[in-house]
């Protein structure tokens, strides 16, 4: 079903800085639509823009037009997530420049009334799941979250995935990341346990790299699965909705963040996918009214944002889009750029379809396609990497990899003709091609290509054949690694107290990081045990990273009196060694 993208801008209010600054307000809404002024040319009529929401949130709530929370989910989570049970693929994502209130928008405070789309959204979709009374019906959830920065990306839920994802596209599967842990939840506590460690992995990775969470995209996925038993078939059937909840970084101009350096690289990588993104959206605004829709070039893959967004850019998938703007004067070229780039956004049309059974269609296909992998290398006298590769994929069995040198005899590399109608070549196009497969009869692939994708697939067939309690010990096994390195960093679990490694009552005083970004304030606590506890990067009770940060940087020792009062002493070993490293500076609460 082809439905355009809905498109929502919100004002906030002033920050610090614009009120400091004694701003004024250029942005105005009435209804659905968006007035900005030209602060520089006030004679000018203003200009106009009409979304599918205009939420003004720069007032209070005793303003009868402010528009809260609950608001804003209520028009586009609740909508979204009732695509997500109709079995559609949905995507929420946020945009704007950086500090217009993106973050706040998707995620929100841990304060009542507070609370962004994201936790709304996960909580409203377990209240559903639990008013369920069918009992031919049942449903599993599954999420994601992960972070790309500079480029690259990072797994925010699994502490062994390594700093740097590899992003791939299978001809079935689309683009995806590979090893990207996809963790098992039963309840809203499980899922809010699993944001509150993300953002504490993405706060850490934060303060060893000097970075922002306004620095870099963060996409929480949500894989929802329904079965339905069909008591006249006995057959079972799903549906499968994959919900991405994406939290862009914001966007600036370099001269009005005075970035230099390392900040001027990384916000040049920032820009670099946001100017991909707008390329790609104008470029799928002007396929709409463009009769040779076909031929046009669509630039998915000049950044790993767009890429993993394929889908829910025209594609597979129901999408609205966010605009967070800026109210203030001295911002009025960015805000009437985020205007500008939401109004090409809404111009965009997606075909969504339902996505019944896919499991058992996805691996019936990879099934033939490993098949018709196999028949490729026997045709070149490879027959050996069968035998070395297992038996034949049978009753969801998948064989073991094969070796990793696909050249027998260590000879010249040889190429592989894949037939006309190949499963791997129908559908839709490469993102990058634009062009129909069938102007293409033959493709030629080289004999490694077919032994990696062979690889690929196999590897996916076993993810896909896992079931529901393997899935839920691995989501138990990766919990406990992840409270191992935080225990080893002497970071708390739970903000209550409750720590992990370091037993600690309650009342003990702690350190609470702080930082520029809101969202990542005060979000690691750090607790000063009773008598000794060290502080570095190497044999400490509490580990830190950053450029200030020496190998033993500073001890606290912390004695109660007969009050019950805790006294903490601190001893710094090294000149300058209460710096602090990056953006993580130390704050002592005594209790």
């Amino acid at each position: 079903m082809a439905a355009s993208v809905k498109v929502a801008v919100r004002v906030r209010p002033f920050n610090n800085r614009e009120s400091s600054r004694d701003a004024k307000c250029v942005i105005q809404m009435q209804g659905k639509t968006t007035c900005i002024t030209n602060p520089k040319q006030p004679k000018e009529s203003a200009k106009n823009f009409t979304f599918d929401y205009s939420y003004w949130s720069h007032t209070t709530e005793d303003d009868p037009n402010f528009a809260c929370q609950r608001r804003v989910y209520l028009d586009i989570g609740e909508e979204m997530l009732l695509h997500a049970f109709e079995g559609y693929n949905v995507c929420i994502f946020a945009y704007g420049q950086t500090g217009a209130g993106k973050s706040y928008t998707m995620m929100g405070k841990q304060e009542p009334d507070q609370q962004g789309i994201i936790p709304q959204m996960c909580e409203d979709l377990f209240k559903r799941t639990s008013e369920n009374t069918d009992p031919d019906l049942s449903y599993s959830v599954e999420v994601s979250y992960m972070e790309i920065y500079c480029e690259r990306v990072r797994d925010l839920l699994n502490p062994k995935s390594g700093g740097n994802l590899r992003v791939r596209e299978h001809p079935i599967m689309g683009p995806y990341v590979e090893d990207l842990s996809k963790l098992a939840v039963t309840t809203y506590s499980d899922i809010t346990h699993l944001m509150d460690c993300g953002n504490k992995a993405r706060t850490v990775a934060a303060t060893n790299m000097n970075e922002t969470s306004s620095r870099s995209h963060a996409v929480f996925t949500i894989i929802f699965t329904q079965r339905r038993r069909d008591q006249l078939t006995s057959l079972d059937t799903e549906k499968v909705s994959k919900i991405s909840l994406v939290d862009l970084a914001g966007s600036e101009r370099a001269d009005s963040s005075g970035a230099k350096g390392m900040r001027l690289k990384e916000g040049a990588n920032i820009n670099k996918s946001l100017t991909t993104l707008g390329k790609v959206i104008s470029a799928l605004a002007d396929m709409q009214s463009s009769k040779k829709k076909k031929s046009e070039f669509i630039p998915y893959r000049d950044s790993v944002l767009t890429w993993l967004l394929k889908e829910n850019l025209g594609g597979n998938s129901r999408t609205a889009m966010i605009a967070a703007l800026s109210p203030a004067d001295i911002n009025y070229e960015e805000t009437l750029s985020t205007l500008r780039y939401a109004d090409r956004a809404k111009q965009i049309r997606c075909n969504a379809i339902i996505n019944e059974d896919p499991n058992a269609r996805l691996i019936r296909e990879l099934k033939e396609e490993v098949n018709r992998l196999r028949e490729i290398l026997l045709t070149q006298g490879l027959s050996q990497l069968i035998t070395a590769a297992g038996p034949e994929v049978n009753n969801n069995r998948v064989c073991p990899a094969l070796p990793a040198d696909p050249t027998p005899n260590g000879g010249p590399p040889s190429t592989t003709i894949v037939p006309e109608h190949s499963p791997a070549q129908d559908g839709d196009p490469t993102p990058d091609d634009g062009l129909n497969q069938s102007e293409f009869p033959k493709v030629v692939i080289s004999k490694e290509e077919a032994v990696e994708r062979l690889r690929e697939t196999e590897k996916i067939i076993a993810e896909l054949n896992e079931t529901w309690e393997e899935k839920l010990r691995k989501t138990e096994s990766i919990r406990l690694e992840r409270e191992t390195l935080l225990a080893e960093m002497g970071v708390s679990i739970k903000e209550d107290g409750g720590t992990v490694g370091v037993f600690s009552p309650k009342g003990t005083p702690h350190l609470v990081n702080l930082n520029e970004d809101p969202l990542m304030s005060e979000c690691l606590l750090y607790y000063i045990k009773e008598g000794v506890t060290r502080v570095g990067q190497k044999d400490v009770d509490i580990r830190l990273s950053g450029q200030f940060i020496k190998e033993q940087h500073c001890v606290f020792y912390c004695n109660t009196n007969h009050n019950g009062e805790a006294w903490v002493l601190l001893s710094c070993r090294h000149t300058g060694a209460i710096r602090g490293g990056g953006n993580l500076r130390q704050r002592n609460r005594n209790h």
